[in-house]
């Protein structure tokens, strides 16, 4: 799908808060209400808008641990590269997956309450998976920003 210069104006905006209503997103960009809501509309339905979600304050549900994990596989043919990605998919504690270049084939970003969920879920999901070569964690100490929200190219 081919997005025009109003398109990437509405989803700058709307990906910052879904709540705006159209009327306020239409003003900015010189749309009306109904003109801004067809072209949301359509976005969803071609997958460029793929989820409406809320962004939580991690430590406020009890969340207090982020880490971030390379994972080393043994066998990188396709089907073992998806296995291991469709076991860590599932998993509510994942919150990113990555598959990357370099010395790891995934990187993990690992939220969970504490070091004993965190130990639970290397358990689960690392150490006991054959696969698994290696795997090394970073915790993470700040978390200055924490967003879904990209630079939306011209």
């Amino acid at each position: 799908m081919s997005l025009d210069k109003l398109d990437r104006q509405i989803l700058s905006l709307y990906q910052h808060d879904t709540r705006l209503p159209a009327e306020q997103i239409g003003a900015q960009v010189g749309l009306s209400a109904a003109a801004v809501q067809r072209r949301l509309k359509r976005l969803r339905e071609a997958g460029v808008i793929l989820a409406e979600t809320a962004s939580l304050d991690l430590r406020q549900i009890g969340l207090g641990l982020v880490a971030i994990v390379s994972v080393d596989l043994v066998d990188e043919s396709a089907r073992a590269l998806r296995a291991f990605r469709d076991k860590v998919l599932v998993r509510a504690d994942v919150q990113h997956c990555y598959g990357v270049t370099g010395p790891a084939d995934y990187v993990l970003i690992v939220v969970v309450a504490d070091l004993a969920a965190y130990d639970a879920f290397c358990k689960a999901c690392l150490l006991h998976d054959p696969n698994v070569r290696s795997f090394s964690t970073q915790i993470a100490l700040e978390t200055p920003k924490r967003s879904a929200t990209v630079g939306i190219p011209d």
